[in-house]
């Protein structure tokens, strides 16, 4: 099927400085495609998207974007802005594409859209072993986990949930695979990954949370000094890559892209380094 993702341009756009006064953090959060109905964002891993429920002063990128709003930041008064929602999520330890509708009408049409199978998106994923096939489907139906408040289960009941998997590189004992889902339930594609038996690495809550170390790679390894070797894959390895959708003032395809983090590009590039290649 042809993807209605049209070449995606990659402008240079000033970035949001967010902080929050109650903890001290702070974020930079690169802006990827801005218009007059839309703002995306390249959502960095640890930042929620928006409250958490059980701790609504956990900071979160929709309140922390909603404050600037109210108290009138630079960013938020050059743009105009007086209103931003979000139509999807991203985990909390996930990074990439977060599409913000800038009004009502275009929150409407995002929404339909994520709530249906309308939107193309990619995601990248880091995991745990090496599938024989090069492609392969899960379709597990989802619901929430009514024994694990948070997490998610396959069900007979549940909703549908669909995903296509491609394997782009495979490493002993490690893939990188592209995941393209075609519905939009909550942790689809963690679940599905851990039900087809390569769980995400670092995923605590669908598999083991195993970390990838350059020393489990490196033949030479030699420490640093006396500080503990930091992973190579220190968060759950899944970045939401590309987003297409179509645009709620014209109809148009809309493609958006988000780099890919700093923290698997640096992971990949010792795999093809001193892994070598599975075979297929």
């Amino acid at each position: 099927m042809k993807s209605m993702v049209p070449p995606i341009s990659r402008p240079r756009l000033p970035a949001i400085k967010l902080s929050s006064p109650e903890t001290g953090g702070f974020w930079e959060i690169p802006v990827i495609h801005e218009d007059a109905q839309l703002l995306a964002v390249d959502k960095p891993a640890g930042l929620l998207t928006s409250p958490d429920r059980d701790d609504p002063q956990r900071p979160n990128l929709i309140s922390l974007l909603h404050a600037g709003i109210e108290t009138g930041r630079p960013w938020a008064v050059a743009r105009g802005l007086t209103y931003l929602a979000s139509a999807h999520r991203l985990d909390f330890e996930t990074s990439g594409v977060l599409l913000l509708a800038k009004d009502k009408t275009s929150l409407v049409s995002l929404a339909d859209q994520f709530g249906g199978e309308g939107v193309e998106q990619t995601y990248l994923a880091m995991v745990d072993g090496t599938p024989p096939e090069m492609e392969f489907t899960v379709e597990l139906k989802l619901k929430p986990d009514e024994q694990q408040p948070g997490r998610m289960r396959s069900a007979r009941d549940g909703k549908r949930a669909l995903t296509h998997f491609k394997v782009v590189e495979k490493f002993p004992g490690v893939s990188w695979i592209e995941c393209r889902p075609k519905t939009s339930r909550m942790h689809q594609i963690r679940v599905h990954l851990f039900g087809a038996g390569y769980p995400i690495l670092g995923d605590e809550m669908y598999g083991s949370g195993r970390r990838l170390y350059l020393s489990q790679i490196k033949r030479d390894y030699r420490p640093k000094g006396t500080e503990p070797e930091r992973a190579l894959t220190p968060r759950l390895a899944l970045h939401a890559w590309r987003l297409g959708v179509r645009h709620p003032a014209t109809g148009e395809p809309l493609g958006i892209e988000a780099p890919w983090p700093r923290d698997l590009e640096v992971a990949l590039k010792h795999l093809r380094r001193h892994a070598g290649r599975a075979n297929s």
